[in-house]
């Protein structure tokens, strides 16, 4: 929330940020047969509720019906970034989930609380990382650790870029194709040790401006903003383990100067 102007002053109490520090998790454990304990499923984190709630101190009434107003703008019924300036600044993206609770205290102070969710629980760095490569220039063979649709029979150094996760749950790029032409690409992420973590291949030309994002996180696939291209990826989505990073490398069976690719992605907190 944003201090309206005027001299219009936002407090959020000390209790009044509830539910940043953690969320549930859903899992499900089995009984095992003829035997002590459970058997585990796969454990994720819950949707993440989060409670605001504070004081608005204005220096007439009229300023405090503004701030007000602009209270129940701010918690939207949409999509709204939700930026907490902690020694790591971090942001969720969250919604109202609930009546918002006002009280008039005097006709220049208000008390307020106001329940919001995030559906994806994680609390991202407010600083977005980016890294971009061109494709290789020929110079000689390339060995590539996996198997592709297509030959690539040269390769020079460059064409990698390593991205960074300093937080405490693994978190997913954004990898961005644009220029060209060239008749198809992949790219390889692997670990710090070297071995492969996860590759993905293209299969499909992309022209001269076009420009093709691969949100790891949605798992989907957008050719120039509008125009669904997910049946033409194929392997897995890479995510970047916690305190961990990723290098990730490409390679095409043809070659354009302007083809690049960019990755970009957050630092994730549970």
């Amino acid at each position: 929330l944003q201090p309206v102007p005027a001299g219009v002053a936002w407090t959020i109490g000390r209790d009044g940020l509830q539910g940043w520090d953690g969320t549930d998790v859903r899992t499900q454990a089995t009984d095992r047969t003829a035997d002590h304990g459970s058997w585990f499923g796969d454990t994720y984190l819950a949707a993440r509720p989060i409670t605001l709630s504070g004081t608005i101190t204005a220096p007439d009434l009229a300023s405090l019906d503004t701030a007000i107003d602009q209270l129940q703008t701010a918690a939207a019924l949409t999509d709204t970034l939700l930026v907490v300036n902690e020694t790591v600044p971090k942001q969720a993206m969250v919604r109202q989930s609930g009546k918002p609770l006002l009280r008039l205290e005097t006709d220049r102070i208000a008390v307020y609380s106001v329940l919001l969710t995030a559906a994806d629980p994680r609390r991202y760095s407010a600083v977005l990382q980016q890294q971009s490569t061109v494709l290789p220039t020929s110079i000689g063979g390339l060995t590539v650790p996996f198997s592709v649709p297509f030959t690539i029979t040269a390769s020079a150094p460059g064409g990698t870029f390593t991205l960074i996760n300093d937080g405490s749950i693994g978190t997913r790029p954004v990898l961005t194709v644009t220029g060209g032409p060239i008749p198809n690409f992949n790219i390889a992420a692997t670990r710090p040790d070297g071995s492969l973590a996860a590759q993905l291949s293209y299969s499909d030309a992309l022209g001269a401006g076009d420009v093709l994002v691969i949100d790891c996180a949605a798992h989907t696939v957008t050719l120039n903003g509008t125009t669904s291209r997910r049946r033409y990826l194929s392997g897995g989505w890479p995510e970047i383990p916690a305190g961990s990073s990723l290098t990730f490398s490409w390679g095409s069976g043809g070659y354009d100067p302007s083809a690049t690719l960019t990755g970009t992605c957050r630092s994730a907190w549970k």
